[in-house]
């Protein structure tokens, strides 16, 4: 069951070097699992979503195609928002010019619509949508992150070691401007899961004054994006920023 956390002290007693545990990383092999109860619940969660007609901006995670969130933006989509990918394909990490890309994509939105964007990133993605957000607050409304390790030590993940070969930049060091821990200067909800298993769970969570929201979800990493709980997560996320 899903909660909203103000405060996660207790996570971050943890240590720098820690990461998730093998049992919740071996968990993400459910991922089959998960597309197939969305496809069930589908219904249900298009009816829950309750859309304003808001443009949302969906980011994938590294190495993640946009087919990756297909399933999130058709419910997204179906329940009355306007739902668009990054237009950038699979997600090599980043570039010099990735937040101009994402500036692009945003400001076509932008004009579409006649409304701020609001970002929604999983993994990796949610450190652009945040970056972007600093870049470019105008045309952002809030960002959604989702395991997205923005706060604490940048190696206390599974994947910091597969992003530095992937994308052939220290970790620590992007090739634009970022301060992960900084909050965008627009409404900002993190969802976390104590069963993420590649990230660890204080790090996507964030502490108070890093975010303005933290919601627990029950999904894996690779759940976030494909499991019926995740995208749910993203409804109560976008609904916090109605106004």
């Amino acid at each position: 069951m899903s909660s909203l956390v103000p405060v996660i002290a207790d996570l971050h007693r943890e240590k720098r070097t820690d990461r998730p545990g093998l049992r919740h990383l071996l968990s993400n092999v459910g991922l089959p699992m998960d597309i197939a109860r969305t496809r069930r619940r589908m219904n249900a969660l298009v009816a829950d979503m309750g859309g304003d007609g808001r443009p949302v901006l969906l980011i994938p995670g590294l190495l993640a195609s946009e087919k990756r969130m297909g399933a999130m933006r058709l419910v997204l989509e179906r329940g009355g928002y306007v739902a668009r990918d990054w237009g950038m394909g699979r997600n090599l990490g980043p570039r010099l010019d990735t937040l101009e890309q994402i500036d692009r994509r945003a400001e076509m939105m932008q004009r579409e619509t006649g409304r701020a964007v609001t970002l929604i990133g999983w993994s990796l993605g949610g450190l652009y949508a945040r970056e972007y957000a600093k870049f470019a607050p105008a045309r952002v409304k809030g960002v959604v992150t989702m395991g997205t390790p923005f706060s604490g030590d940048p190696r206390a993940n599974h994947a910091w070691r597969l992003y530095e070969w992937i994308s052939g930049f220290p970790v620590d060091m992007p090739p634009f401007a970022c301060n992960r821990e900084e909050k965008p200067p627009v409404p900002t909800v993190a969802l976390w899961s104590s069963r993420d298993g590649v990230v660890l769970p204080a790090c996507a969570a964030g502490r108070a004054g890093e975010r303005d929201l933290a919601i627990e979800v029950d999904c894996t990493h690779m759940g976030f994006a494909a499991a019926p709980e995740g995208i749910a997560a993203v409804g109560r996320a976008l609904a916090s920023m109605r106004g």
